[in-house]
């Protein structure tokens, strides 16, 4: 039991380790943001720069990654009465697991959508108006703010593009996990409560709704930014970040308030993990 408990601490401490990596890489990276420093032979150490950022994040994102897995195998091995025990269990059997996996991806794929991650333009020819070769690539060292640089940028098409940045990727990775991790526990939730008329209905199904936080944004796109030039598309895309960002705790606390409804009397799961 001990050794398990220090493993999960171990667990815990690759993500918040991979947390603060990200951070203090996205602090750092924005001292190299101000043009009148740049010169052309400190932009060739700056790209370099730009390379090693994208390595060190994915290496993050690793961390981050292998830490979640640990933290919630070795809460299901402990079996204890706490809420995070309980969202652990609820999401380690196949079938929410395959619930799981299937939101993350594709809320990952909506979200690239909906955040300007994958660009179409028909009206622009990326070849003619950017002088692109097609398909190419290459990443953009400078300059803009912190967490919005250095950006990945790719002409797949003529019209279809992908430009990457660093913060929305961030945004995107979390944002989908805690998507299917509420999509997975809602459909647990809603499964639980046709059996048991004691529980909320209306609770278990909470998460469905709040597990869709770029939803309100995409709306607002297709009345407001379709009508609109690219200043005002450029805006809303910046105010869809923020209302990501703020959606985060929101998509944080619902697990645990599902959770409680997932919970026996005396403080264990009701469904079986495995």
């Amino acid at each position: 039991m001990g050794s398990t408990a220090k493993s999960s601490n171990r667990g815990k401490r690759l993500v918040v380790i991979g947390f603060v990596s990200i951070a203090i890489l996205f602090l750092i990276y924005g001292r190299y943001q101000d043009p009148e420093l740049l010169t052309p032979s400190a932009m060739d150490s700056i790209q370099r720069i730009a390379h090693w950022f994208y390595v060190i994040l994915i290496v993050s994102f690793g961390a981050i990654a292998f830490g979640m897995y640990r933290y919630h195998k070795e809460k299901v091995e402990i079996n204890g009465r706490d809420l995070s025990t309980i969202i652990a269990i609820i999401t380690w059997n196949p079938r929410s697991r395959k619930i799981f996996v299937i939101t993350f991806i594709g809320y990952g794929i909506f979200f690239s959508l909906v955040s300007g991650t994958l660009v179409y333009q028909p009206e622009v020819d990326f070849a003619i108006h950017y002088g692109a070769t097609i398909p190419s690539g290459f990443i953009a060292p400078c300059c803009d703010g912190p967490g919005y640089m250095p950006k990945i940028i790719v002409y797949l098409t003529e019209h279809v593009g992908l430009q990457i940045i660093p913060i929305n990727l961030v945004l995107q990775v979390i944002v989908s996990y805690l998507v299917g991790l509420n999509t997975a526990i809602a459909v647990s939730a809603f499964r639980i409560s046709k059996k048991d008329r004691g529980m909320s209905t209306i609770g278990s199904i909470a998460g469905l709704f709040i597990a869709c936080p770029t939803c309100a944004g995409s709306f607002m796109s297709v009345f407001i930014g379709t009508a609109s030039g690219i200043a005002l598309s450029i805006a809303l895309t910046q105010m869809q970040t923020l209302f990501i960002a703020v959606s985060i705790p929101v998509l944080f606390i619902t697990p645990y308030i599902m959770a409680r409804k997932l919970q026996n009397t005396d403080g264990s799961c009701k469904i079986n993990p495995g």
